[in-house]
């Protein structure tokens, strides 16, 4: 070997450091072997990976094209499904047949109105804030308790803060709802007589 017999010149009658040198070359050519056989396997699998995907996209490619060809015969053979041309007739309903011209209907721009539509004042609903309802639980000492709505039965809080006449468990009261902290609480709660 030529590496062995440079290093047998260089380093004559000292063989630790001839062993030591030796080792050191020997190192050296096997990771340059090692670095040119990776090289060389990437290379081959780059190709070979190459190779695959091009063959896959050629199968891909042609799945697609006989599905698209089996689908233009079934047209051809059994005729068009469903609607070729959709018309909007004057319900707003989807047709295949055009609409008459005769029927147009011509419409002012200015007569189109974007917004909501008033409300008269027959249509209006007379809206009484004040509720009735029966005080279910009332606790004094703690100054708060809960009224039940006899219109719709919900639960609604009150605290002694929005009494103006003093309550207990059972009173038939009238109150108005405010919004709460957790919802609606009943205030300017009254006995109702």
């Amino acid at each position: 070997c030529s590496i062995h017999e440079s290093i047998e010149k260089k380093f004559r009658g000292n063989a630790e450091e001839a062993e030591v040198e030796l080792y050191i070359n020997i190192c050296k050519l096997y990771m340059d072997a090692h670095e040119k056989l990776f090289i060389a396997t990437k290379g081959v699998n780059s190709i070979k990976n190459h190779w695959f995907n091009s063959a896959l996209a050629r199968t891909i490619r042609e799945d697609k094209r006989k599905k698209m060809e089996a689908r233009k015969l079934e047209r051809q053979e059994n005729g068009t499904s469903g609607i070729e041309f959709a018309y909007v007739d004057y319900n707003g309903n989807l047709v295949d047949t055009p609409p008459d011209p005769s029927q147009k209907v011509e419409i002012e721009i200015e007569d189109i109105a974007i917004s909501i539509p008033k409300t008269l004042e027959s249509e209006r609903e007379a809206f009484n804030p004040v509720r009735i309802g029966v005080v279910n639980f009332f606790d004094t000492s703690k100054g708060f308790g809960f009224i039940i709505d006899s219109e719709n039965q919900e639960k609604y809080f009150t605290h002694v803060s929005g009494l103006i006449d003093e309550i207990t468990e059972g009173n038939k009261v009238s109150f108005e709802l405010e919004k709460g902290q957790r919802g609606m609480n009943a205030v300017k709660v009254k006995l109702e007589k």
